[in-house]
């Protein structure tokens, strides 16, 4: 599968972005999805997640209650709405599939992931 991300940009300390992963191919809905980012200078850390149906949703402390989720398997695309960002909020956004059937839920762990999209830049100013 091929991953597409898009909808980064420069919004100011408190305001929103919604990204974008489009991927290819009929079996969407049989891949987990997950969000990943990484800061300049930083290790790569994990968003959020969500399950083959997208009723299982996981997410990192740092953007509980912010970052929400979701996927329409309709549409081949998987979305992360974020509000009430901040400056540390700053990264490279990467989406990422598993196809992995190991059962249902969601997959946290990068090194679990076996497609990357490309990459959308998300810049907060304070």
């Amino acid at each position: 599968v091929q991953l597409q991300a898009s909808g980064g940009g420069l919004v100011q300390a408190g305001g929103s972005l919604r990204l974008s992963c489009a991927a290819s191919g009929r079996t969407f809905s049989r891949y987990k999805m997950g969000w990943f980012r990484q800061a300049p200078g930083k290790e790569r850390e994990f968003v959020a997640a969500i399950s083959w149906s997208g009723g299982t949703t996981d997410y990192a402390d740092s953007v509980k209650g912010r970052f929400t989720i979701s996927r329409d398997n309709a549409k081949n695309t998987v979305y992360l709405q974020m509000n009430g960002l901040k400056p540390e909020d700053t990264a490279v956004y990467y989406c990422a599939a598993d196809n992995n059937l190991r059962g249902p839920g969601t997959v946290t762990d990068q090194y679990e992931y076996d497609y990357w999209g490309q990459g959308t830049l998300v810049t907060v100013s304070s």
